[in-house]
């Protein structure tokens, strides 16, 4: 499908081009606040708004953009929103504000939302640029999802332990134990444990992106010679 179309440009950022898997970008937050599920998830959130909001703004009023004044134009429109995002946590997740700290406010430095504005959004239509940037923080989001998830219950013995600190004390029901017995393994929420996950991550991704590509191979070939029994 072509990356023009919307399911296209989602998929992109999704799986194809994961910002986190193949172009291994931000990978300062990711490592260091993905020792549970809802530290991910709230950091990846928060980056997803960023880069939808720039990237639709970045595309509306990229013709009087100068290629002389683009990238701190970009900077200063990204660091505009993510004053308005770490305001809004401060204000209404407070808790889980405090635990995410300085990451927050990097997110301005994160290099995948500046590249999505040079790459994307300053060339495509606001439409485009609004899915690119869905795409790619939504494929940020999972990636930091999935490790701290992994991390948490390999480390922690738990799942969704901290998930109060978004959805209120009524969702602590939700929380996952595997067992009282279970007492974790301390290597998997330390920085190494990190590197390691995320290396079986990026794996498991090139794992099924070669056995799609031999799949596809394999139908094309059969294709082929159907077509030439057939002539």
């Amino acid at each position: 499908m072509s990356d023009s179309q919307p399911i296209g440009i989602l998929n992109n950022g999704l799986w194809r081009n994961n910002q986190a898997l193949v172009a291994l970008l931000g990978l300062c937050p990711l490592l260091a606040v993905s020792n549970t599920l809802i530290n991910g998830l709230g950091l990846g959130l928060a980056t997803t708004l960023v880069i939808v909001l720039s990237n639709g703004t970045i595309s509306a009023i990229r013709q009087w953009i100068t290629p002389a004044t683009r990238l701190p134009v970009f900077v200063l429109i990204i660091a505009s929103f993510v004053t308005a995002v770490e305001l809004g946590m401060n204000a209404y997740l407070h808790d889980l504000y405090k635990i995410l700290g300085i990451f927050i406010p990097l997110i301005v430095t994160n290099c995948s939302i500046v590249g999505r504005a040079e790459a994307f959004a300053s060339r495509n239509s606001v439409k485009d640029s609004l899915l690119d940037g869905l795409g790619m923080g939504l494929g940020f989001t999972a990636v930091l999802v999935a490790l701290g998830a992994i991390r948490e219950l390999i480390g922690q013995g738990t799942i969704l332990a901290d998930i109060h600190l978004m959805f209120g004390e009524s969702s602590r029901f939700l929380t996952f134990t595997p067992g009282p017995d279970f007492q974790g393994m301390l290597l998997a929420i330390l920085p190494p444990g990190a590197f390691i996950f995320l290396g079986l991550l990026i794996a498991l991704k090139n794992m099924i992106d070669k056995r799609q590509a031999a799949s596809e191979k394999t139908v094309q070939e059969i294709s082929v010679s159907t077509a030439t029994v057939t002539s």
